[in-house]
């Protein structure tokens, strides 16, 4: 997802440690980015997400995807596919993302038998009643931004660098900036709290962090959007990293298929 990346979705921290003269916070900032990205290479992950949507009144609904993704960082293709409820089962969405500029996403109705290329413009709408929108399920490549280290801030027990990100010239966003926490002792995202001016509008934040097959992975993600009051909780089950896939598996031929 977040990325959720999504990934966050690379330089060795070695190569941090190595400078003699005085690094800007700017340039340290990045550094502990694209650390935390390498640390989450891998040539393909694979896993099931169980949603469970919760609306301003407590009121709860589950959903169920599969999620496969295939290629490097910030230019990886992923498809996700509703599995249940019925009245969302099939529909599924094609990301393919590019480390220059946006990704681009067609989304697959089988009521209609129709695809759909997402405008950019549609990006900031919501996901089939989730609280990712559909920016939120592209994954955010570390050149299509500029960091800014602001501090240092505990969550839920664990010390994290807190970072600035802007989109730079290049990146088309609904967000004018992120706040992103990343895990001192592991490099692993605990929040991103994205803004639109100086208003915060969604927050997602990363729980259960375990490592799977030497990466630490957050097995649970909770989106908020903080205008609605509602929020979204993805549980990751069978989760697999560098599982065999193949391009083709990644096109809107495939998408189609149920």
């Amino acid at each position: 997802m977040m990325r959720v990346s999504r990934g966050l979705s690379v330089l060795v921290l070695a190569c941090a440690v190595a400078y003699t003269g005085h690094i800007h916070a700017a340039d340290n900032a990045r550094q502990i980015v694209e650390e935390a990205e390498r640390r989450t290479d891998a040539s393909s992950q694979r896993y099931e997400g169980v949603l469970q949507v919760f609306d301003a009144k407590g009121k709860v609904s589950d959903k169920r995807w599969t999620f496969e993704r295939l290629g490097a960082h910030g230019q990886s293709k992923s498809i996700l596919r509703f599995t249940a409820p019925a009245e969302v089962k099939g529909v599924a969405l094609l990301v393919v993302n590019h480390s220059d500029r946006a990704s681009d996403q067609w989304m697959w109705t089988p009521s209609i038998e129709r695809d759909r290329r997402i405008a950019l413009q549609d990006r900031s709408t919501r996901f089939f009643g989730t609280d990712f929108s559909f920016e939120d399920l592209e994954e955010r490549d570390v050149d299509q931004f500029n960091y800014t280290l602001l501090g240092e801030e505990s969550i839920d027990g664990a010390v994290c660098w807190r970072i600035e990100s802007t989109p730079a010239k290049t990146k088309s966003s609904q967000y004018t900036r992120s706040i992103v926490w990343i895990r001192k002792d592991i490099y692993a995202l605990a929040r991103i709290e994205n803004y639109v001016k100086d208003k915060a509008v969604r927050r997602l934040n990363y729980s259960n962090i375990q490592n799977v097959q030497g990466i630490w992975t957050a097995r649970q993600m909770e989106m908020a959007d903080l205008a609605r009051g509602s929020r979204t909780r993805l549980t990751l089950d069978n989760l697999q990293y560098n599982v065999p896939l193949k391009d083709e598996q990644f096109t809107l031929q495939a998408l189609r298929r149920q």
